[in-house]
């Protein structure tokens, strides 16, 4: 077939594109072309290249330099017996667009191209009927020509990363399609069409603009997993029930006031909701979910934990932190596969923070004894030692003299009442949770309080600054600010030598606040959906015990090659930023891979 096709372009002029052959461009080691007739597969990505060179597109068409050159050959080298190409890979150059001789590739099955800088591509794309997996994801194409839909075998489609704001109507038409991604775009609809990719098992939304699912993604049938991540729903369609053969569904960074019902997914093993606005465990909800291994629910508002978790017999990971929760029901502690529990920045008021530190198998041990004990159950309140306020609020003094616990939260104040914090005395307290209010600064009262105090939560307020009161808190170890309106931290701030937690997720930084850089027991730093464009590195590097870097979803850029010296961070998290490198296959690997990846990028 070759053969056949060479004589047909033998005499032939250049395709189109011939005229830019002429420039400057890293060449293309005539030993690599002559591997790729042999076995069919090219290798050019990394190389610099601005457009592929014609001779490229014409690899099974011209004959060969090595031919024209009257050498001899052995068996292996025999020109006239090559390969058609079939493995194609561009990716990580500089193209701003792609040939229409790409058709001259009839026999490609896989094309990749991503991280480029394509803004359009071919339609000659269409005439690749063999065409299997096509990679054109971290570009910025702003559409998808009408001809991809005429690939018949098309297996694998990835165009995350880049600029579409809508779909092809017809997309449904890839009937052999089995992987689709379109995360990180700025989708605002799927099409109807879905509904035809009866095949597809893996579907990647998350990332774009989407304020609803259509029903019609029930009707594919084999989908495994569904990735809706950091969309804008705030339902899950029922019909959604009936996709039998889902097994993980995430759902996180969304505005869901409730866990979907799923009673027909049998298979489902891993459901991610994560950072919505849900506030109840519906009981009969968790009856559906039977075959869960990993339920994650972390930041939202949920207030209890019905003691129907317990049906969730295959439950191996279940993610509670930062939420509302004050009691857990003992019985929790009879699932007898979990073996992973995040309680941290809940207010837990029965159970004590050095117990919840020893780790998820001794709190499942407490929580499986006091299911014998005469004592109060979970679901009763404390001893009623409350005063009330002229607000009818109550503070629990129980909570203050027993617990070190001063709690004001979710009362929707613009103010913490004086009688709260008369109400402490001359009793110590160490934990102080003022979160989900209408706060719009730190209450000066709180450096009544700096002789004890270790553990501030102010999240979820309107707090466009930090005052000088919270400063004087030099016993300080955890402070909790997340969802305010901060842009700055004062200088003043070094003086809290003993911190080493802060949580400033969802404020409005544009920059990383430089005094972090100086607190020297900082082991957590949390920043993520902020508008951060860069980091120093050297700084960072500086901070011997910072072992937690969170900087997902803001505006880097670029991630400095020199972070990767930063040997001591055990979890960096840089999704969601419009960096280009490390990619996201990179990062995927984990924080060892990222940090050994930055360090190889190091001018030397």
């Amino acid at each position: 077939m070759a053969a056949a096709r060479r004589a047909r372009a033998g005499g032939s002029s250049a395709g189109p594109g011939f005229g830019r052959a002429a420039e400057p461009e890293p060449p293309v080691p005539q030993g690599l072309l002559r591997l790729a007739r042999r076995s069919g597969q090219l290798n050019l990505a990394g190389r610099g290249l601005t457009h592929v060179p014609e001779h490229v597109w014409r690899i099974n068409l011209d004959t060969p330099e090595e031919a024209q050159q009257n050498l001899s050959f052995g068996a292996a080298d025999r020109w006239w017996e090559q390969t058609d190409l079939t493995k194609l890979i561009l990716a990580s150059n500089k193209l701003q667009s792609l040939s229409e001789d790409v058709q001259l590739l009839p026999a490609l099955t896989m094309l990749d191209v991503h991280d480029n800088q394509l803004t359009s591509l071919p339609s000659a794309l269409g005439q690749l009927e063999n065409l299997q997996k096509l990679d054109v994801s971290h570009n910025k194409l702003r559409s998808l020509p009408e001809e991809l839909l005429q690939l018949p075998r098309l297996r694998s489609l990835l165009v995350q990363h880049n600029e579409l704001s809508q779909l092809p109507e017809g997309l449904g038409q890839l009937l052999s399609l089995e992987e689709l991604d379109v995360s990180n775009n700025q989708l605002t609809a799927i099409p109807t069409s879905f509904a035809l990719l009866v095949n597809v098992v893996r579907l990647n939304l998350a990332c774009n603009q989407l304020k609803e699912l259509p029903a019609d993604l029930s009707a594919m049938k084999s989908l495994r997993q569904l990735d809706c991540t950091k969309n804008y729903l705030e339902t899950v369609p029922p019909k959604l029930a009936a996709m039998a053969s889902l097994e993980q569904l995430y759902l996180r960074k969304n505005k869901l006031r409730s866990l979907p019902e799923l009673p027909s997914c049998k298979l489902l093993k891993e459901l991610h909701a994560g950072e919505n606005q849900i506030e109840i465990l519906n009981a009969e909800n968790l009856k559906q979910l039977s075959s869960l291994c990993v339920l994650e629910l972390r930041d939202n508002k949920i207030k209890a934990v019905p003691e129907e978790i317990t049906v969730l017999q295959k439950l191996e990971r279940l993610d509670l932190a930062n939420n509302d929760i004050s009691r857990l029901p003992y019985t929790l502690g009879n699932l007898p596969q979990l073996k992973f529990l995040a309680l941290e920045g809940n207010p837990l008021r029965t159970i004590r923070r050095d117990l919840l530190q020893k780790g998820t198998q001794e709190l499942l041990k407490y929580l499986r004894s006091k299911i014998q004990d005469d004592g109060p159950g979970p679901s009763e309140e404390p001893p009623a030692t409350a005063m009330t306020l002229p607000s009818q609020s109550k503070v629990n003094l129980h909570a203050i003299t027993t617990l070190k616990l001063l709690e004001y939260s979710d009362k929707q104040a613009a103010e913490i009442p004086g009688a709260v914090f008369d109400a402490v005395g001359a009793n110590p307290v160490a934990t102080v949770n003022f979160s989900k209010n209408q706060l719009r600064e730190i209450p000066p009262r709180l450096v009544e309080l700096k002789d004890s105090v270790c553990d501030v939560s102010l999240g979820f307020n309107r707090i466009s600054s930090v005052s000088s009161e919270l400063c004087l808190l030099q016993k300080l170890t955890h402070l909790d600010l997340r969802n305010n309106v901060l842009t700055a931290l004062p200088e003043e701030m070094e003086a809290l030598k003993r911190l080493h937690t802060i949580n400033l997720a969802f404020n409005r930084f544009k920059v990383f606040p430089s005094v972090l850089y100086h607190l020297p027991a900082l082991e957590t730093i949390l920043l993520s959906n902020n508008q951060v464009g860069s980091i120093d590195p050297v700084q960072l590097k500086g901070m011997e015990k910072l072992g937690t870097l969170d900087l997902q979803n803001n505006d880097l850029l670029q991630v400095p090659p020199e972070l990767g010296n930063c040997e001591n961070l055990r979890s960096l998290l840089l999704e969601g930023n419009p960096f280009r490198t490390p990619r996201a296959a990179v990062l995927a690997k984990g924080t060892a891979a990222v940090l050994e990846y930055l360090r190889s990028r190091i001018p030397t």
